[in-house]
């Protein structure tokens, strides 16, 4: 297994749509593992395959708690059939928007397709943090980073600290 570089906004890369994952190949599971070892690493609870430089549907996560168990879980063309409610999560952070926190508006309950790395059809009730976060990475794999559903303002004081940061190295 491999550590993936992290592409990190503002990488217009992330910003497009992924396509469908068709076949789940020898090299499919590889990129997989790949992005497992990444997302561990970073340390994250999530992660997209654009944010690794895959232009493929494939999520992971595990929101195990880091002192228990870690539990792996691939979503193939994971999709939002049916979503309910709404909650503020609180202090939510991304590895592609490295240094930047805020409170992003998601749904409460959402209803997930998709399949899992043996192509396997998965459908997932999710509630509370993993709601949250396959909504996170959903919209990761439809073009749209955590810091699109912020205030305009919170946006321009990111893009300020990432060119003072810029101009410091």
């Amino acid at each position: 297994m491999a550590v993936l570089k992290i592409r990190t906004y503002p990488d217009k890369f992330l910003k497009q749509p992924t396509k469908p994952l068709d076949n789940i190949d020898g090299q499919t599971q590889k990129m997989i593992d790949d992005m497992a070892e990444t997302m561990y690493q970073a340390p994250g609870v999530g992660l997209a395959a654009i944010q690794a430089g895959f232009d493929q549907s494939v999520i992971v996560y595990d929101i195990a708690p880091r002192d228990e168990k870690r539990v792996l879980n691939v979503l193939i063309n994971p999709r939002i059939i049916a979503h309910e409610g709404s909650v503020l999560s609180e202090n939510e952070g991304c590895l592609s928007v490295p240094d930047f926190r805020a409170d992003v508006k998601r749904y409460a309950q959402v209803l997930v397709e998709g399949v899992d790395r043996d192509g396997n059809p998965l459908r997932i009730e999710a509630d509370g943090f993993l709601s949250v976060v396959l909504q996170h990475e959903i919209d990761h794999l439809n073009g749209t980073l955590f810091i699109d559903r912020v205030s305009a303002l919170k946006r321009q004081l990111y893009n300020r600290h990432l060119k003072k940061k810029m101009k410091k190295s």
